[in-house]
């Protein structure tokens, strides 16, 4: 090792000895003190350590020549120093480089350690993204501030998110479809979209008060999809009914224990690029997971006509279904026009209305409305909402059969894309003050359906790769087995720098500290 190296290893072995007297003689300070001495100092070796790893990977590569990307031999010409910003803090450090006139140069060490194109770790970078996923930017620098101690700007995280969201869409093409085994006899489908507060291009004249429909912000839509499969839940339009008006009946003091079946292998998607591009990279994940092993396609969907429209353009062969919950919110409107809000009839008249509509009778409520509409004694605003909803029913009744849809055990709420439009786009978009544009809203969606469908590891590890692809022209260096780990000489893993096993040994036996030490 060099002079600088061996530096390192020394004052790395006097601060490992000092921790374990700092801990062995804290007799009076708390668990919560004694933590966070730990932590920052643990966090000041980890430097030592990222330190002392690229002095020695630098000083073992051989400085002669090297063969560049095309076969040329380039010689050594220098070091050069670029800096790596660790979870421990920002490290200098340098590395050979070749160069040759009219050739160019390289720093093959790069390669070897996968470094990218920025000073930003992969690690930094991970825990960056895991949290600007959820949290506003600003948010994620104060907590890097706040608990690691390290300056981070927003225009870095913003960067971050941007180059690692890069990737999102090839890695879902190459991922293979579950095993059918795994999956359930009934695939499908949800489509539905939520508006995103996005950056005017031309500013809004600023105004005191609004006018009516005017707004401070204006939206884009995001299209959010699912696709999963199921296997078959047959249930009664008495049964639904129950359970939308809680008349499920319990053991006194016992919550019932739900027997309804699970989303199998749930994935979501979301984009700003239009119902297009998001339903045809819905009809490929149904390419893919289609086959024998499933006995039946739904589609679900709210009322909107250009949403349903394309649905059954690009899902051909699925069965469409008005969501049960978009169409019961419209006999509350009608029940709210027709009866006070405290009036005892208005659920009882709801829940009559909702027992026809799951039993196949949507005609019969369809035909009550419009009689209702044309009674003398109706006023012109029960008249215009009875008349809305009874056309909305009569322009949706072909994707209203839910008699026949529940006798088949099928899906009727479209619970799941809904749960997503306001957890993928809501909760973080619409935060205080969000204003967005179509590119970094589109690279922060992309990142946060990989969070939330529970690919990130793996997405993470495809990132790494596909960068040391694009870099280097190389394949991503493979780290060891275990079991290769295991192969290593006994006298190449206890050599000078893991010379803290007897230290650590001798604080788990619990011995009496070393006098010597002590005094010092």
């Amino acid at each position: 090792m060099s002079p600088n190296s061996d530096n390192i290893v020394h004052d790395l072995h006097q601060e490992f000895e000092s921790l374990l007297s700092y801990v062995e003689n804290a007799k009076k300070e708390t668990a919560d003190q004694v933590e966070r001495h730990l932590f920052e100092r643990l966090l000041a070796m980890g430097y030592q350590l990222m330190w002392l790893f690229f002095e020695l990977r630098s000083q073992e590569y051989l400085r002669t020549t090297v063969k560049n990307q095309q076969g040329d031999e380039v010689p050594y010409f220098a070091d050069r120093k670029r800096d790596y910003f660790s979870i421990f803090g920002k490290l200098p450090f340098e590395r050979p480089y070749f160069y040759q006139s009219g050739v160019g140069g390289t720093t093959p060490l790069d390669a070897e350690l996968s470094l990218g194109s920025d000073c930003y770790s992969d690690l930094v970078r991970e825990l960056t993204e895991y949290l600007g996923v959820d949290v506003t930017y600003e948010k994620v620098t104060d907590l890097f501030a706040n608990i690691l101690g390290q300056p981070l700007a927003k225009n870095a995280v913003q960067g971050m998110v941007t180059e690692d969201a890069g990737d999102v869409v090839a890695f879902y093409e190459q991922k293979p479809a579950p095993r059918p085994e795994e999956e359930g006899q009934i695939l499908v489908v949800q489509a539905d979209g939520k508006g995103v507060p996005m950056v005017r291009e031309t500013p809004a004249p600023a105004k005191v008060r609004l006018s009516k429909g005017d707004k401070r912000t204006k939206k884009k839509e995001a299209i959010v999809t699912g696709i999963y499969t199921i296997d078959p839940t047959l249930r009664t339009p008495q049964e639904v009914l129950a359970s939308i008006f809680h008349k499920e009946k319990r053991s006194a003091g016992q919550e019932q224990v739900s027997n309804r079946v699970r989303p199998q292998h749930k994935q979501l998607w979301a984009t700003l690029t239009g119902k297009d591009t998001a339903l045809q990279r819905l009809a490929k994940q149904v390419a893919s997971r289609d086959g024998a092993h499933i006995q039946h396609r739904v589609a679900l969907t709210d009322g909107a006509e250009a949403l349903q429209k394309r649905v059954l353009d690009y899902c051909p062969g699925f069965t469409l279904i008005l969501d049960f919950i978009h169409a019961n919110e419209y006999l509350w409107e009608a029940a709210n026009c027709l009866f006070s809000e405290k009036d005892p009839q208005r659920d009882a008249w709801v829940e009559a209305r909702t027992l026809q509509i799951l039993s196949g009778h949507t005609d019969q409520v369809i035909a009550k409305f419009r009689t209702l509409a044309q009674a003398p004694k109706t006023r012109k605003a029960q008249r215009e909402q009875l008349t809305k909803t009874a056309n909305y029913f009569e322009r949706n009744l072909a994707y209203m059969a839910y008699h026949r849809y529940l006798a088949q055990g099928w899906p009727i709420a479209s619970g799941v894309i809904e749960g997503a439009c306001r957890h993928v786009v809501k909760d973080r978009f619409e935060l205080s003050g969000m204003r967005w544009s179509q590119t970094g809203a589109e690279h922060l969606l992309h990142l946060r359906v990989v969070a939330i469908n529970g690919d990130w590891h793996d997405y993470h590890q495809f990132r790494k790769c596909q960068r040391h692809q694009r870099l280097y022209n190389l394949p991503f260096p493979q780290q060891p087995s275990l079991e290769e780990g295991a192969l290593v000489p006994q006298s190449r893993r206890s050599g000078k720098i893991m010379r803290f096993d007897s230290a650590a040994a001798r604080c788990s036996r619990r011995q009496p500290v070393n006098p010597q030490r002590q005094a010092a």
